[in-house]
């Protein structure tokens, strides 16, 4: 079947799965550094939602052609059996959908500490909370301020990274809108108007939320019998997954954005979601960071020119493969029906994913402050830059 045939049954399938989902190789290619720390060396633990869990660890870049496990792309693919296993990256937590990948932020970390990683694609601020203040189970996993202060006791502790919010504002669900109108046959509309409106009026309950959020993980480090000074608490905000309009490869609002690129939207939209609402997101997570006397890594530009669809960038093919110079760092968006799943769209790859723990390694070196990532136009996910923020 040629990848034509598999773009138009993909146009179907994301016009269907758009109406009623959110868009939330054996040899893997992990980090740069594979020696194992020292063991008594300290913990640096994530703790949030998909964009620090690892969804979408899975893929190296992008890719429209589907032999050899979509032109190499898909990590979890075996040429053997012609057959993926994406439990092979995903681990166990493919089973219940937390999706922490083997390239994970945390686990990209080139630093002498031990890793862990409790974070789960789709959480909330309710997922990381105490129970006596609200937190719930989620995907069949206890609160991760419980599982934190359960994995710490007695064990030394460097850092703790969290990255929560988007979930609680609904991004979701505001990307499935303007997907939805990007493919709707009967002319749809811009969705950037009404979703500001919704925006600015859930912003303020996010960061009430981050607030909340970050005070029980100190708590549940101090009753793991960590007090404060004695680690690292650092918040971090997300990257722009999509490129402003004059940036896109694909000109015109044409279908090819969604047949070929796997970015259906308007112009409006993206240059709204990449000018506004990542920048919006990003000053509200700093501020709740400030309030609860955290730091905070801003990652909001951190992939700049490495969005979907970015002109600079490549999807992968046999004559090019992919490559963290040249190759998207996130993941396109897709129905799942063909290849990877739905709520891996719009997600660090494995190239995005070492990119950030990249930028956390560079901020665990400095001493505690805020800064801002940037990477080198290029270079792969070791070229990334940090350079501090006023507060």
């Amino acid at each position: 079947m040629t990848s034509s045939s598999y773009s138009r049954k993909g146009l179907a399938a994301l016009a269907a799965a758009v109406c009623v989902a959110g868009v939330t190789g054996f040899a893997p290619a992990r980090a740069a550094d594979l020696r194992e720390p020292a063991a008594d060396a300290p913990w640096v633990v994530s703790l949030g939602d998909s964009f620090i869990s690892g969804e979408a660890g899975r893929w190296s870049g992008n890719s429209n052609e589907p032999e050899n496990g979509w032109s190499g792309t898909d990590r979890a693919y075996d040429p053997e059996t012609d057959e993926s296993y994406p439990e092979e990256v995903y681990g166990a937590s493919y089973e219940n959908g937390c999706n922490r990948s083997d390239v994970a932020e945390v686990q990209s970390l080139t630093l002498d500490v031990r890793k862990l990683n409790l974070a789960c694609s789709g959480a909330t601020s309710t997922a990381i909370k105490l129970p006596e203040h609200g937190g719930e189970p989620f995907k069949g996993e206890p609160s991760q301020a419980l599982q934190l202060q359960k994995a710490v006791t007695g064990q030394p502790v460097r850092a703790v990274v969290v990255s929560i919010g988007g979930n609680d504002l609904g991004f979701s669900d505001i990307i499935t809108e303007c997907t939805k109108q990007f493919v709707n046959p009967f002319g749809g509309t811009p969705c950037a108007t009404d979703a500001e409106q919704q925006v600015k009026e859930r912003l303020p309950g996010v960061r009430t939320a981050v607030v909340e959020t970050l005070a029980d993980v100190r708590t549940a480090l101090k009753r793991a019998g960590h007090r404060d000074g004695s680690y690292r608490l650092v918040l971090q905000s997300y990257p722009s997954p999509l490129p402003d309009a004059a940036r896109v490869r694909y000109p015109g609002e044409k279908y090819d954005r969604l047949t070929e690129g796997g970015c259906p939207f308007f112009d409006e939209d993206l240059t709204w979601a990449h000018d506004d609402l990542v920048p919006q997101i990003s000053a509200t997570v700093a501020e709740a960071a400030h309030e609860a006397g955290a730091e905070f890594l801003d990652l909001s530009r951190a992939f700049e020119g490495r969005e979907v669809c970015a002109k600079g960038t490549r999807q992968a093919d046999l004559q090019h493969p992919p490559s963290g110079g040249t190759s998207e760092w996130m993941r396109f968006l897709t129905t799942g029906a063909v290849q990877g799943q739905l709520q891996e769209s719009l997600h660090p790859d494995r190239f995005g994913q070492q990119a950030l723990g990249t930028c956390l390694s560079l901020h665990l070196e400095q001493p505690t402050g805020d800064h801002r990532c940037t990477n080198t136009p290029g270079r792969g996910p070791a070229g990334m830059e940090l350079a501090a923020t006023s507060g």
